[in-house]
C-alpha cells in the first residue's frame, strides 16, 4: 500500500524535471569522476618502473693474458727498452742546446752580412767584395740629368770611450753615379791607448740600399795612442738605381751616421764586434 504514493511522487518528479528550464538543468552540479587515490597512483608507478628494462652493471675489465707460447718480458729486456729512450732523448736535447748556442752567436755575424747585401736596417752596402767588384765601373756614371743629392754627416762616441770623433765637412752634394771623398776627425783624450771601432747607418732606410761605399772604417779596429788624432776617409758613390725606386721620391737629403765604441775582446784575445744600432 505504500508503495503507490512512492511511484507517484516519483512521477511527479520525473514530470517537474521535464519541465524545468534549460538554464536550471544545465545549471545542476555534475557528477565529476573520481580521482584515483594514491594508493592507485602507487601502482601506477610501480607498473610504470617495472615496465622499463633495468640496466645490467658492466662486467669488471679481464686482465689481458698473453698468447700462447708468449713469455712476459724479463726486467733486463725493460731497463734496456727505458735505457734507449732516454739515450734519445738526452741526443735531442743536447743537439736543441748547441743548435741555440750556435745561432746566438752566429746571429750577430750573419744580421750584419745580410744587413751590408741588402741595405737592411739603415746599413750601406758595401760595393768592394764580391761578384759586385765587376760592375762598380759599370755605375760610376753620373747622371747628369738628375738633380744633386745632399749628404750630410753625423758623428757620436759611446759614454766609454773618451774620444771626440767629429766630421770634417758638414755636407756634400753628389749626383747619383758620381762618387765623392769625405773625411772623419778622431781624438783620443785619454791618458791610455785604447782600440775602437765604429758602426754606421744611413737614414732615410729606403736610401741604404743605394748608398755604397767603396773605402770606409767601419767595423775595423781603429787603434789611437794617448793623445794621437788621425783623420779616417770615406770614400762612396750614390748607386744611379735609387732614380727608378718610387720609394726614393722626393728624397733630397740623405745622412750618414757613425757611432764609435769601445772595442771589446772575449776571454780568448778574439775581438767582438759591436752590436749593430
Amino acid at each position: 500500500m505504500n508503495s503507490a504514493p512512492r511511484v507517484a511522487r516519483s512521477t511527479a518528479r520525473t514530470d517537474a524535471s521535464q519541465w524545468a528550464c534549460f538554464f536550471c538543468q544545465h545549471a545542476r552540479p555534475q557528477a565529476q569522476p573520481s580521482r584515483p587515490r594514491f594508493p592507485l597512483a602507487g601502482g601506477m608507478r610501480r607498473h610504470i618502473s617495472s615496465s622499463m628494462p633495468r640496466r645490467e652493471a658492466a662486467p669488471p675489465p679481464r686482465p689481458q693474458t698473453l698468447g700462447q707460447g708468449a713469455q712476459a718480458p724479463s726486467m733486463e729486456q725493460i731497463r734496456a727498452h727505458y735505457s734507449r729512450k732516454n739515450r734519445t732523448v738526452a741526443y735531442y736535447t743536447m743537439s736543441l742546446i748547441l743548435g741555440t748556442v750556435a745561432l746566438s752567436y752566429g746571429s750577430v755575424p750573419l744580421y750584419k752580412m745580410i744587413c751590408q747585401t741588402t741595405g737592411w736596417g739603415g746599413q750601406p752596402i758595401r760595393a768592394h767584395g764580391g761578384s759586385y767588384e765587376g760592375e762598380i765601373s759599370s755605375r760610376l756614371v753620373p747622371v747628369t740629368s738628375a738633380n744633386r743629392i745632399r749628404v750630410t754627416f753625423n758623428a757620436s762616441v759611446s759614454d766609454e770611450l773618451p774620444w771626440k770623433f767629429v766630421p770634417q765637412q758638414r755636407e756634400v752634394r753628389v749626383l747619383p753615379g758620381e762618387t765623392a771623398l769625405a773625411f772623419y776627425k778622431a781624438e783620443n783624450r785619454g791618458d791610455k791607448d785604447i782600440i775602437g771601432v765604429a758602426t754606421y747607418s744611413v737614414t732615410p732606410a729606403q736610401c741604404a740600399p743605394y748608398f755604397s761605399k767603396i773605402q770606409c772604417f767601419c767595423f775595423e779596429e781603429q787603434r789611437l795612442n794617448a793623445g794621437e788624432t788621425v783623420d779616417m776617409p770615406v770614400f762612396f758613390y750614390l748607386d744611379p738605381d735609387l732614380l727608378n725606386d718610387l720609394n726614393m721620391k722626393g728624397v733630397e737629403t740623405v745622412t750618414l751616421n757613425y757611432t764609435f765604441f769601445k772595442a771589446r775582446y772575449d776571454n780568448n784575445g778574439r775581438f767582438k764586434a759591436p752590436a749593430i744600432i
